[in-house]
């Protein structure tokens, strides 16, 4: 796992293996970005990075200038590890422990880039679901941005913010956005 560009740019980080973890592949993660620079300058955004896990997307976030980064992972050691990277290259990342749909339920953010990679064994359901809970809540901002990674085999076309999918390999990105811009 490397970071592709910024401050950081082509810095490598070694996760602990015991890590519950399946992190976002550089190809993936570099195709992704290239999509996102070309929406936003990364220093006047602010991301939130669900399922976190190694922290792989926050600290790309980070190292390419955005302030705000809030990272979410259910378990210590990821979080742990994403606490001690961060410090180690100084880069301002905020942690949760806690989990995504909990936390989704109760925060206060508005952000405006959510990427989330759920376990690839969630069935649509699950995935939809933390979709509609990020529109619900009022998570994203209006001109805001949601990305979901999954596998090929998982559709989620059918969810009323679904705008595109891209696809890298194995990986998909799915991508959403306010239908009405005056809903949030």
């Amino acid at each position: 796992m490397r970071i592709i560009s910024g401050k950081h740019k082509g810095k490598r980080l070694t996760a602990p293996k015991n890590l519950p973890v399946r992190p976002t592949t550089d190809m993936a993660k570099e195709s992704l970005f290239n999509i996102l620079n070309n929406h936003y300058y990364f220093d006047s955004i602010s991301a939130l990075d669900l399922f976190a896990g190694t922290g792989n997307v926050s600290f790309e976030f980070a190292s390419r200038g955005t302030e705000n980064v809030y990272s979410v992972d259910q378990h210590f050691a990821c979080v742990k590890y994403i606490n001690q990277v961060s410090k180690e290259l100084d880069l301002n990342i905020n942690t949760f422990k806690s989990d995504v749909y909990k936390f989704l339920e109760k925060t206060a953010l508005k952000v405006d880039v959510i990427f989330e990679d759920p376990p690839y064994d969630f069935d649509t359901e699950q995935f939809l679901q933390i979709a509609t809970l990020v529109f619900e809540q009022h998570v994203l901002k209006e001109e805001g941005l949601l990305i979901i990674e999954h596998s090929k085999q998982t559709d989620l076309s059918g969810h009323p913010q679904f705008r595109y999918s891209k696809k890298y390999g194995g990986n998909m990105f799915s991508f959403f956005e306010y239908t009405d811009k005056t809903s949030s």
